[in-house]
């Protein structure tokens, strides 16, 4: 199994800055990955959606 390479630059980025929310933008939005999706979610009402992120 092999992350995208959009999802392996969120990956570097979030190891970064592990203690804030990513937004990463993707075409003309900004998608929030793994537990800052649940996070933000929660926070503010949002249904989360799902799509796989490796390449198969």
């Amino acid at each position: 199994m092999a992350l995208s390479p959009a999802m392996k630059k969120y990956l570097e980025l979030k190891a970064q800055y592990p203690d804030c929310v990513v937004f990463y933008r993707l075409g003309d939005f900004y998608e929030i990955f793994f537990d800052d999706a649940k996070q933000v979610s929660a926070a503010i009402g949002l249904t989360l959606t799902w799509r796989s992120c490796v390449l198969e």
